[in-house]
């Protein structure tokens, strides 16, 4: 019986060495259901020790795993996405129960199975190539793994997370320690007990929990860890970067926040425009990284296009998590729901608040937030500079296509934009200037192609992410020269 079926409150084990285990002092750390303030359950604090214990059994299973026939390695991995897509439900109630995220709008059990399922089939790619440019010479180039890979993941989407970095790591051949958030560990336990299911050999899939310090912070500074990917602040993102660089260099890839412009010039299509960017930061609650939070309107166009967007965000269906008629959840935790009422209210001291503006935590019980619009913002204002992550959007308006660049480029993240215009000269002209990893013509956040890669500028991260991109991460390169003596 796995702990998910169990009535009573839940007790997740993390995955060391191929067991199930707590932490070896026995310490836990609740986790709450954030629309109720219940307790979900109770989740193993990984101690130093614990998270040694991990990396030092990823670093045993290295050899006998990245010598392993790829076509075997990637057998446990296509298990995992069956036993993934399987219990997909299961996992949405357990995302819903420890960060709030409505069931209604849980698909990342299938898409954390399509990347185990991609993965498992892109070891052909695994290629160095080959040279005679040197005269009496054959160069060649291997790609190799570079053993353990500690895999740091967020809270906002973490089934999701869990697998886009796990399954490139592992056919490469590298060994793996993933920490889950402490926000969010519920549904990733639950996988932890399906990767034993799917026969991955012990040592060489590893799921620890617990907060950033001691946990999270070991990884960072282990010297064991060869390389290391992280998604989540640029605080934290930050401080993994030094630690790393105060060890031994670890390979370190970071997707990180962002600030995300979207541009609505007058000659768009107004009703698209305003469902779909009101969609992306309604999404999870605006607890995503690339929530487009700053819309830009072309003066003409603002009256109409608030007017339509508020009545759309005005709409959302707040409630249970667990209910498939909710489309609009709580906030991740107290600490969330507090930071995101502080953003409201320095807003308010600026801006001109459209709809919302409140928290609903007297009246619902849980850390719910109003879908909240601000309008005619200073552009300097906190609120328009620092990530907010929540149901939160500033409209403000532009009129000219130079002013509207500069505006959107006045910031030190580039995670995500998105431009809205019938005028395609225009809106290349536009996606070439805006400092941002990922720009999106006539459609927005969270839409990705599913072949591109993803990543940011500035203070939004380093490197990139995607099926043609994430596996280079996790190879290293070395380089073979072979000299052709003459008869």
């Amino acid at each position: 019986m796995s702990f998910a079926d169990s009535k009573e409150v839940l007790r997740p084990r993390m995955l060391i060495n191929g067991e199930l285990v707590e932490a070896s002092d026995k310490t836990t750390f609740p986790v709450y259901n954030p629309a109720t303030r219940e307790v979900s359950a109770q989740v193993p604090e990984a101690t130093a020790d614990d998270t040694n214990a991990a990396v030092a059994a990823a670093k045993a299973a290295f050899p006998s795993w990245s010598s392993l026939d790829p076509t075997r390695r990637a057998a446990p991995l296509k298990k995992l996405a069956a036993l993934i897509r399987q219990h997909n439900a299961e996992l949405a109630r357990l995302e819903a129960i420890s960060m709030g995220l409505p069931v209604s709008s849980f698909h990342y059990g299938h898409t954390a199975a399509f990347q185990f399922d991609s993965y498992a089939e892109a070891w052909p790619h695994i290629q160095g190539q080959a040279s005679i440019n040197t005269p009496g010479h054959v160069t060649m180039t291997l790609r190799q793994p570079y053993g353990v890979v500690a895999l740091i993941i967020p809270w906002n989407a973490p089934v999701h997370f869990f697998a886009s970095k796990a399954a490139p790591a592992l056919i490469t051949g590298n060994t793996v320690v993933v920490k889950s958030s402490e926000k969010a560990p519920l549904a990733v336990a639950r996988i932890a007990e399906l990767i034993i299911e799917a026969g991955f050999p012990p040592g060489v899939f590893n799921v620890i929990s617990g907060h950033g310090v001691p946990s999270g912070q070991l990884l960072a500074r282990h010297m064991d860890v060869r390389a290391l990917s992280f998604t989540g602040s640029s605080r934290t993102g930050k401080l993994i970067q030094e630690e790393a660089a105060r060890t031994n260099l670890k390979k370190v890839i970071l997707e990180l926040g962002g600030k995300s412009p979207a541009i609505v010039f007058d000659d768009a299509n107004l009703d698209k425009a305003a469902q779909q960017t009101q969609a992306s930061i309604q999404a999870n609650s605006g607890q995503v990284c690339m929530a487009n939070s700053r819309v830009y309107v072309q003066k003409g166009a603002a009256d109409e296009f608030v007017k339509k967007f508020a009545e759309k965000f005005a709409a959302v269906r707040d409630g249970d998590p667990l209910s498939k008629e909710t489309n609009h959840g709580p906030q991740a935790d107290e600490v969330q729901y507090k930071n995101v009422l502080g953003f409201i209210e320095e807003g308010k001291k600026s801006g001109r608040v459209v709809i919302g503006g409140n928290g609903k935590l007297d009246g619902m019980g849980g850390y719910f937030v109003e879908p909240t619009v601000f309008v005619d913002t200073p552009e300097d204002a906190k609120i328009m500079k620092q990530e907010v992550f929540g149901p939160v959007v500033n409209i403000n308006t532009f009129e000219t296509e130079e002013e509207v660049i500069a505006k959107a480029n006045d910031s030190e993240f580039g995670l995500y934009a998105a431009v809205y215009t019938r005028n395609i000269n225009r809106a290349m002209r536009v996606a070439k200037a805006l400092e941002s990893g990922y720009v999106a013509i006539n459609c927005t956040s969270p839409l990705t192609g599913r072949d591109l890669p993803f990543g940011g500028y500035k203070g939004s991260g380093q490197g990139r992410e995607g099926l043609l991109y994430s596996m280079d991460n996790f190879l290293e390169t070395k380089s073979v020269i072979i000299q052709i003596d003459s008869e």
